[in-house]
Parts: C-alpha cells; sequence; structure tokens
C-alpha cells in the first residue's frame, strides 16, 4: 500500500490532486500538502467595504463537470447570476455593443461579421465535444503520461498541433475574417490571459468557449473548493515553502525526500510519492532536485505579468463617449489590441455573496470595478477611467505561460512516483483544465503503483469505453 504521499501546493491544482488521490488509493494513505502562501493559490478574494470579491479566477464554464461534481460533494451554492452587458472598446470608440435582447446581439453579429461568427462558434463546438471525451476515459480508470499522449487521445495529432499554432491561424484556417480575429477574437482573449491572438489554438479555444457559453461561479468565492477538499480528504495541511525534493532509495523503491522551509526554519520529511502543483519554472520558483540520474532537466517558457486593479470609484463614463454617466449601460468592457490601450479588460464585479436583495449599482454611482492590465496603473491611468475613487488593491501576478515563450509541452513524469501538475497549463490555463489534470495524475500514480499498464496511454479509447458499456 502507498503510505505517506506530498502534494506540493493548496491551489486548486493542489487540492484536487489529493482528493483523487484519495479517492483513487482509499482513506488510509496519508496526504500531506505544502503551502507557502494560502489555501486557493491564485482563487483569492479582496475587501472592499467589508464585503468580499474575487480578486481572479472569476468564472467556471457550464461544461466544467469536475468543478460541478466538488461543489455538490463540499454542499456549495452557485452564486446568483446578476445580469450586466459587456462591449469591446477600441479606445476610441465601441466595436461591438451588448444589447438586452439575445437575438438582436446575434443579428449585430451577423450584421458586423457575416459567416465568420458561426464558424467560430462550429470550431470551439467541435474541440469542446472532444475534450469533454476526457471523462468518459476517466471514469472507466484509464490516465495518459504526458500531455500530448492525453491530446492525441481526445483529438489526435490535430489536437497536439492545436498547442504548436496559434488560434489566428486556425480561425482563419476555417474561413473567419481577419476582422473579426482583430475585432472580436482578440478582446477575449486579452480579457482572459491579457495575450494576444497569437496564443496556441487550444488554449484560445478554451477562452473562447468561456466566453460563449453560459458560466457560473461559486457563492462565497471559488477558493471555497480548495478548502473545502482539503478538509474533506483530511489532509494534513504544512504551512511551509518547498525548496527542493532529493531522491533515496530503500529495497530497491523510490524514496523521495521533501525539503522545505517554515516559520520554524527548515525542515524535511520522506514519501513514496510527491506530485508537484506549483510551476517548476525558474522565473517562477527557485526548486532544486537532487541525486536524480538523469537530473530533472529545467522548464523552458516564460510567464506573463499580468496585474489585477480592484478600484472602488466613480466610473469616468465620458471616457468612453457617455458624457452623462446615468446612461453608461455595460458592466464589462472588453478591449481590442490597440498600442494606445492601457488595460485589457475592466469589469464591475459582485461581491462573492450576493444576498436576494442584491442589485448592481447604477452606473452614475461608485462601484467596486476588477482592471486587468499588464502593468501597473499609474495615476494618471486611473484617472483615465474614473473620476473619483475611494481605494485602489492591487494584485501583480506572473498568472499565465507566455504562450509563445516555447513549444515543448512539460512532462509530467519526473521520475518514478514524482509528477508534475503544472505543466497543463501551457496546453491551456482554466479551473476546469487544472482539475482535469489532477484526476489524471492521480489515475496515473495510480495505475503506475499497481502496475496497471493497460490503463496507461492506450490508444484507440474512444472504440475501447464503448465496448465496455
Amino acid at each position: 500500500p502507498l503510505s505517506p504521499a506530498a502534494v506540493v501546493g493548496a491551489g486548486l491544482g493542489g487540492s484536487a490532486t489529493a482528493y483523487f488521490l484519495q479517492q483513487h488509493f482509499g482513506p488510509q494513505v496519508q496526504l500531506d500538502v505544502y503551502e507557502a502562501a494560502s489555501v486557493g493559490g491564485r482563487l483569492a478574494t479582496v475587501t472592499v467595504n467589508k464585503q468580499q470579491y474575487e480578486s481572479r479566477g472569476a468564472s467556471i464554464h457550464a461544461l466544467s463537470l469536475h468543478m460541478q461534481d466538488f461543489v455538490k460533494i463540499l454542499g456549495l451554492k452557485h452564486r446568483r447570476e446578476v445580469a450586466g452587458k459587456s462591449a469591446i472598446f477600441s479606445g476610441e470608440h465601441f466595436v461591438l455593443e451588448e444589447t438586452d435582447w439575445y437575438l438582436l446581439n446575434l443579428f449585430r453579429l451577423w450584421w458586423h461579421y457575416g459567416i465568420s461568427f458561426l464558424r467560430l462558434q462550429m470550431w470551439v463546438e467541435e474541440v469542446m465535444e472532444k475534450f469533454m471525451r476526457i471523462y468518459k476515459y476517466q471514469a472507466h480508470g484509464y490516465a495518459f503520461s504526458s500531455l500530448e499522449e492525453l491530446l492525441r487521445s481526445l483529438g489526435g495529432e490535430a489536437f497536439v498541433n492545436m498547442t504548436q499554432r496559434s488560434v489566428a491561424e486556425s480561425l482563419l484556417e476555417v474561413g473567419v475574417t481577419q476582422r473579426f480575429v482583430d475585432d472580436v477574437i482578440a478582446a477575449v482573449l486579452r480579457s482572459s490571459y491579457g495575450q494576444s491572438v497569437l496564443v496556441p489554438a487550444f488554449a484560445g479555444a478554451m477562452s473562447l468557449a468561456g466566453a460563449q457559453g453560459s458560466t457560473w461561479a461559486v457563492e462565497g468565492g471559488n477558493k471555497l473548493v480548495c478548502s473545502g477538499l482539503l478538509k474533506l480528504t483530511k489532509a494534513n495541511v504544512i504551512s511551509a515553502r518547498v525548496t527542493g525534493i532529493s531522491l533515496h532509495s530503500s529495497e530497491g523503491k523510490a524514496l523521495y525526500q521533501v525539503h522545505y522551509e517554515s516559520t520554524e526554519g527548515q525542515g524535511s520529511a520522506f514519501y513514496d510519492m510527491v506530485v508537484v502543483t506549483t510551476p517548476l519554472h525558474p522565473s517562477r520558483s527557485n526548486f532544486t532536485f537532487d541525486n536524480f540520474d538523469p537530473p530533472i532537466a529545467d522548464f523552458p517558457g516564460a510567464f506573463h505579468p499580468s496585474v489585477t486593479s480592484v478600484v472602488h470609484g466613480y466610473l469616468n463614463s465620458s471616457y468612453f463617449g457617455f458624457p452623462d454617466p446615468k446612461l453608461f449601460p455595460f458592466t464589462s468592457i472588453l478591449t481590442t489590441d490597440t498600442p494606445d490601450l492601457f488595460f485589457h479588460a475592466m469589469d464591475n464585479i459582485c461581491p462573492v455573496n450576493i444576498s436576494a436583495a442584491f442589485r448592481r449599482k447604477q452606473p452614475q454611482e461608485a462601484a467596486v470595478w476588477r482592471v486587468l492590465s499588464q502593468q501597473p496603473l499609474d495615476k494618471q491611468q486611473l484617472k483615465t477611467l474614473f473620476r473619483s475613487y475611494y481605494s485602489v488593491q492591487v494584485a501583480e501576478w506572473q498568472s499565465y505561460p507566455r504562450y509563445d515563450s516555447t513549444k515543448a509541452l512539460p512532462p509530467i513524469v519526473l521520475h518514478e512516483n514524482l509528477f508534475y501538475l503544472s505543466g497543463v497549463e501551457w496546453v491551456a490555463s482554466s479551473m476546469e483544465m487544472v482539475a482535469v489534470a489532477a484526476k489524471n495524475v492521480a489515475l496515473l500514480a495510480y495505475n503506475r503503483w499497481h502496475q496497471e499498464l493497460e490503463k496507461i496511454d492506450q490508444k484507440d479509447l474512444m472504440h475501447k469505453v464503448k465496448t465496455e458499456l
């Protein structure tokens, strides 16, 4: 039996991995989860006027089956939807505005962009339909030892290629016009990844699926999923920063020594199995691997800095062409890729606990806005967006891979029973993507531990799964 196992990181990846490991190995497995900061990782909240607001990782796609499951198992609730309209701003005018009436929106898209809109939808739907196969494979206990194998099993070489070429290239190929790519696709990718239409097609498809499907969030904050899963698995959360892992072996079996630093000083502990769910890129962590032969290589690729500013203040609607603030109709503003634009997106956000009596602030009232940008906003930029403000809270993150910085996907298996989860973000970065990867790592670890090799990297899974039913 597997005795102690360690998970490094208690964000969504770490807490989901702990949960799935326990699901597969059974409740007797001892789990230590190391976290240097706070449980929840990037799923964090900020407090404005005694109310909490989501500072990142805000929406979850309706098709996110693992996230849906977590919420059910933990007895959490979906946050009440508060309707609002979005628009895309070019720095001078709105290139696309949403209206109250759904059909009219479609008509506008048609009118502006003709068949491009339909081609986009068909393209995204086809990707999502193939991606959804993963749930069937996982329900049958199948796992993949590399991201390439996982993608191949879902959509063949075409899916692997989608991590190597840009979303712009893929869409132009299926007949979407350059104008639609520049106006609409660019705005969606800026608001989700803070990057351009050069992000890989697969990451792009995932973010576009989120933009056109219905999305939801967790009442009380998405981070409750992380703390809930860790409580449920009775994992032992150790608040310490892991500095490295060294390999030892006993009786021909690998044993991993995890070295860490906490407020009490330095320590270490031995484990049969370790899953690292924090990014191992040199720019993000100085993590060392000792005694491994061959040595564990460095990971190529850089991370993209992004800044979230949560501003409590009065919107300067005249900057957006609405001299009378009462008439400003939008709660969410996306932007096109224009050199002068200093922000990627901004939205008027609601607290994580929404009472039945809650109503959105009128545009002329002070509201809480979340502004996403690449650099921290200076005084002048804040003055451009807001007539005046009470408070600004800034969080800077290296949150997403800089997708143009490498073509290689990181490995999942670093050594016999040493696994790496965060590499999945180079395929696409979303809460569900991380949950899918966590389930895969747990299954992979289990199948390898019990030598069930026929459950790893199987070819022609669609056929196998059909015949197993």
